[in-house]
């Protein structure tokens, strides 16, 4: 069995990144510099990246990915500034996929009440976007552990 230290190793594994345009499109952009930083950090190659309009997107465009049999980890970024149900209609989408594929989908949708906020949680040091990369890392190679 796994032990508490997560492993981050690379193990040659394929990351798709889905990322939402709105609400903020300079904020995402910052999201997913953050997802390929943490990527190559761990050694791994630049992801699959698709762009789709909304938050409410991504979770067509993930099950398709997983579907599709393609990426071992899927990473959903986007912000969401003062819009709750949006922010919870994504993430239970994000999940239904996962649970219905085995594939794992982090989210890294920022959820702010402003762009201020939104902008705090996408920078260099504090960035949501490789938050949720590192968790589809160590996930994925959970469940290769797991799954032999």
């Amino acid at each position: 069995m796994g032990d508490d230290k997560p492993d981050l190793g690379d193990g040659g594994l394929h990351i798709a990144i889905v990322v939402a345009r709105a609400a903020d499109e300079h904020v995402a952009r910052r999201l997913v510099r953050g997802a390929e930083d943490a990527l190559g950090k761990h050694g791994l190659e630049e992801p699959d990246l698709y762009w789709v309009p909304t938050p409410l997107d991504l979770p067509v465009v993930a099950l398709a990915l997983a579907e599709k049999g393609g990426p071992d980890a899927i990473v959903a970024l986007g912000s969401v500034i003062d819009d709750d149900i949006v922010a919870t209609q994504s993430a239970a989408g994000l999940m239904q996929v996962q649970l219905d594929t085995g594939v794992p989908v982090t989210f890294g949708i920022v959820v702010a009440d402003d762009v201020d906020q939104a902008l705090a949680r996408s920078g260099p040091k504090n960035n949501k976007g490789a938050e949720a990369t590192e968790a589809a890392i160590e996930m994925a190679n959970l469940l290769r552990e797991i799954q032999g």
